[in-house]
């Protein structure tokens, strides 16, 4: 569905917030989307981009859930294990993967954007930028120890890829390489050689040190 600017109504591009008709900025993420109540207007977090204090905001998905969101540029930060529990909770009863719809979701959603390294909102060291997930189209900026921030857009664009099966297709491309080294193993076992009485077969170091031995006493 084509979000639409919340001042003119004018179609918004993918993976953008700035409306190209009457400038407006929207939140394609939250806004019409998501019921939230901001919890602290200015937290101790920085945005990476706008260098101002984040906002903690309490989305309203039945348990409490507390992540940060800029109120300039729409991005989020989330704890270890957040985005999990949004995702599950906006996109269950998945059970096909539609790879055609995956690929037109990327194609659609994709958005040149120049190499950027951004400080975690946390400790200010920079994040590594990681794919979220296998042909999800999404890359994250993540720091180990504190969490993920995404771009206004980006979750939009990964509950997309859930709902047409992206998840259970990155779960079953991370058992492949199990599964794999399961088979080689068994057909490794299945066709090793064992040779038989009397076979030829290279002899053994022993035997040519005892036939050795053997021809000094002759």
């Amino acid at each position: 569905m084509t979000a639409r600017c919340k001042s003119c109504s004018a179609p918004l591009e993918a993976n953008t917030n700035r409306c190209q008709y009457c400038g407006v900025r929207n939140d394609v993420d939250l806004h019409s989307k998501h019921d939230y109540r901001i919890e602290n207007p200015y937290s101790e977090r920085i945005c990476p981009h706008c260098a101002i204090a984040l906002q903690t905001i309490d989305l309203k998905i039945g348990s409490p859930l507390y992540i940060e969101r800029c109120n300039d540029c729409f991005g989020l930060f989330f704890d270890p294990g957040e985005i999990e529990i949004l995702l599950n909770h906006t996109v269950s009863g998945t059970q096909t993967i539609n790879l055609k719809h995956i690929q037109n979701i990327n194609k659609d959603r994709y958005q040149s954007k120049k190499v950027k390294y951004i400080q975690c909102p946390v400790c200010q060291v920079l994040m590594n930028r990681v794919s979220f997930g296998y042909r999800s189209g999404v890359i994250i900026d993540r720091c180990r120890k504190h969490g993920i921030w995404l771009d206004n857009g980006e979750i939009t664009h990964l509950m997309e890829w859930k709902k047409a099966g992206g998840q259970l297709l990155a779960l079953q491309k991370q058992q492949e390489p199990q599964s794999t080294k399961i088979r080689v193993t068994a057909n490794a076992r299945r066709h090793r050689h064992y040779p038989l009485f009397g076979e030829d077969r290279e002899p053994s170091l022993l035997e040519n040190l005892s036939s050795l031995v053997w021809k000094l006493f002759e």
